[in-house]
């Protein structure tokens, strides 16, 4: 019985080996990484080892944890922490990680953020997390850093606020220049003016904080809307095509849109060109409206 109990305990960690849990934002990673740790560290560690004592029956699933393979239920989660020697916080953190990794939805993964946010180890890990949360909720933050380039900025609230359209308020606009220097998206140059740091900047949906970015989409969606009331026509372009395509087309298209917007992208920074006097909201959106195997045609829509 005593052996049985002492095969059942967590792998003793040195702190010379000990992986912080709260440095990782993908549980994964944080299984692989403590893995290749433990497996250089500690004698008899290894993929069987760890499953004996995960209680779990295939002495590879930690392997295909890892590799992405298979997903954790929120019971086998909590074993996996056991397993590792979490506990506390640590383990609870472990937990929510996972929950947050394998979230089904944009909101799903939000909640789970912020749980991920109710740890202060975590928050005192990745200190801009606050910021860059803040830059792609609130559609005026990425459009002052846009605005700030713009000839006659004047870095004023009252002013950036009226600036904007929709107007906002002088303490939502004093709050935007401090999320963007603290993310060092606009630096002061040699006179102490603000400017941007890169003229270009640029975000993809597959990091580990992707919700983040389907955050800001949704907001710019909201503003597309509002405009179609608020923008008069000669001063906005809106437009949608309706198309029936085959998966080579889909992708094909998908990489023209892409290169279409690294072309604006460096045709609106282009030398030589007008100084800037407004910022504008330009959207791409391609979407399925079937499934896979409808029914196909040759047709399209144009709106």
């Amino acid at each position: 019985m005593a052996d049985r109990a002492r095969d059942c305990q967590p792998f003793e960690v040195s702190s010379a080996t000990k992986i912080d849990v709260f440095e990782y934002r993908d549980y994964r990673v944080f299984l692989r990484d403590i893995y290749d740790s433990r497996k250089k560290s500690e004698y008899g560690f290894s993929y069987r080892a760890f499953a004996k004592r995960a209680g779990l029956k295939g002495p590879n699933y930690l392997k295909l944890v890892t590799e992405g393979e298979r997903n954790l239920t929120s019971e086998m989660a909590g074993r996996f922490a056991e397993a590792l020697g979490l506990a506390g916080e640590a383990a609870s953190y472990f937990c929510d990680l996972v929950l947050f990794n394998q979230a089904a939805s944009a909101s799903d993964r939000e909640r789970s953020y912020r749980r991920l946010q109710g740890y202060r180890r975590y928050r005192a890990a990745f200190r801009l997390d606050a910021a860059h949360a803040a830059y792609h909720k609130e559609w005026y933050i990425p459009a002052i850093r846009e605005l700030c380039a713009c000839q006659g900025f004047v870095e004023d609230p009252k002013w950036i606020a009226r600036a904007l359209r929709p107007n906002i308020t002088a303490r939502q606009a004093g709050q935007a220049l401090v999320v963007l220097e603290q993310l060092g998206l606009l630096v002061r140059d040699a006179a102490g003016r603000l400017v941007q740091h890169e003229p270009l900047v640029t975000t993809g949906d597959d990091q580990p904080l992707g919700h983040h970015i389907a955050t800001f989409h949704r907001a710019m969606l909201a503003r597309a809307g509002d405009a179609l009331d608020t923008v008069p026509r000669q001063e906005r372009e809106v437009a949608a095509l309706t198309l029936s395509l085959n998966g080579a087309q889909v992708l094909d298209f998908k990489q023209r849109l892409y290169e279409l917007r690294q072309e604006l992208l460096q045709a609106a920074g282009a030398a030589g060109a007008s100084p800037p006097d407004r910022v504008v909201q330009i959207n791409f959106q391609m979407f399925p409206l079937s499934v896979v195997n409808a029914p196909s045609g040759h047709q399209g829509n144009q709106k």
